[in-house]
């Protein structure tokens, strides 16, 4: 395993947690703007309808995917500026 890499694994790890809590918060956050409620519906929610369902998986499902890039981009990018090398 080259270096990099076994320097990045870790960071890369603890980055995703951070990512992925981060991500949740601000699911949580967007949420509350669109329905006005704490919490999302759970799909086999037998009171909620498909829009509803389907609109709140697609938000967090966006919003995870960009927090995710940006994590995993930035992560990248502190390697290569301490490393000299880009992580794999």
């Amino acid at each position: 395993m080259k270096r990099v890499e076994m320097v990045y694994k870790p960071i890369g790890t603890a980055l995703g947690l951070g990512g992925g809590l981060l991500a949740s918060a601000a699911f949580k956050r967007a949420w509350k703007a669109i329905a006005d409620e704490d919490d999302a519906p759970d799909p086999k929610d037998e009171g909620r309808d498909w829009t509803e369902i389907l609109l709140a998986a697609a938000v967090q499902g966006a919003i995870f995917a960009v927090v995710r890039a940006a994590v995993d981009r930035s992560g990248a990018i502190a390697t290569r500026r301490l490393t000299g090398t880009w992580p794999a």
